[in-house]
């Protein structure tokens, strides 16, 4: 399905990016992987790391409608991983938030059908359902220009579908590594004990983002199943001989996050590991993804009302892996 296509992964240079290039270059012959983000020595740092012939780099920015044109040229399939991602620095500076997730995605889409892409895939997050943050607000805004193009695409082939998950076990802005550096202070700071995330690997990610290009009809919003963990558990794995302080909850932040609100689920199908949000179009067949089972009515699938949660011992196993 990627073999001799040319695909480019915006915001490449990220703890996303760099497992996807993995992945990408050693799983499938394709023709190119672009990666567009805007720092040059993390690139420089990449084309050192991998040395592949098929890895090309675009100094970019998603801002810029112009370099998207340009580097849209003759790609195939167009990963969309760039973003400001962490909640203080957006409520902080929400104009630059709306930028980057909000502006950059109307770019992104308008470059996609003007020159031709097949598909498109963009992050999201859980904190894109029912959102109390500007971050959120900013991904759900996003999620639904994504979800939009297919319309505005008209008789275009391009392609527009989301991909929505929790927490990344092993990315650059993971709690995990803020408790490792706590450790050696004897005391790791807890928001509130109540608090559950769900959790997910950068593989895993990687893997569902490749699942929706297989899958994808356009406008969907694919979001996988996956497990949750209290914070204080989190914790413990980490720093068992550590005291726990509650320090409170910070702005913008949940006690339990959702990948799929109730609004969501009457139009949502489950599948054996993700589920499928389809949108509210009369473009949409009715016998899309038939293979898919309907949701009870109240469905709502929480952080804290998972049936899936992953133990101390296993997340110790796995920040070992990582």
């Amino acid at each position: 399905m990627l073999d001799n296509k040319t695909i480019l992964l915006t915001g490449g240079t990220g703890s996303f990016g760099k497992k996807f290039t993995e992945l990408i270059l050693d799983k499938y012959n394709v023709e190119k992987l672009i990666i567009l983000s805007r720092g040059e020595l993390k690139q420089a740092e990449m084309r050192s790391k991998y040395a592949d012939d098929r890895l090309r780099f675009f100094i970019g920015d998603v801002r810029d409608k112009d370099r998207l044109y340009r580097a849209f040229d003759d790609v195939d399939i167009v990963v969309h991983a760039a973003a400001l991602k962490r909640v203080p620095e957006c409520e902080y500076n929400p104009f630059e938030a709306i930028k980057t997730n909000v502006l950059g995605a109307e770019n992104i889409i308008n470059a996609a059908i003007d020159r031709g892409v097949e598909k498109v895939v963009a992050l999201s997050t859980d904190k894109a359902a029912n959102p109390i943050n500007l971050y959120g607000a900013t991904k759900l805004c996003s999620d639904k220009l994504f979800i939009t193009g297919n319309s505005y695409a008209g008789k275009k082939k391009t392609k527009f579908s989301v991909v929505r998950y929790g927490n990344v076990l092993g990315s650059r802005g993971s709690v995990i590594p803020f408790f490792q550096e706590k450790r050696g202070e004897g005391i790791i700071p807890i928001t509130d004990e109540r608090m559950t995330r769900f959790w997910i690997t950068l593989e895993e990610a990687v893997e569902m983002v490749i699942l929706a290009l297989e899958k994808i009809l356009g406008g969907e919003i694919f979001v996988p199943k996956i497990p949750s963990m209290k914070i204080t558990d989190l914790a413990r794995a980490i720093a068992p001989d550590c005291e726990q302080e509650v320090v409170g909850i910070r702005p913008g932040e949940k006690l339990h996050e959702s990948l799929i609100s109730r609004a969501d689920a009457r139009h949502t199908l489950e599948f054996d590991d993700h589920y499928i949000i389809q949108p509210e179009f009369n473009w949409w067949g009715k016998n899309n993804h038939d293979d898919g089972q309907a949701l009870e009515e109240g469905f709502e699938y929480r952080s804290d009302k998972n049936d899936e949660w992953i133990s101390i011992e296993e997340m110790r196993g796995i920040i070992r892996e990582l």
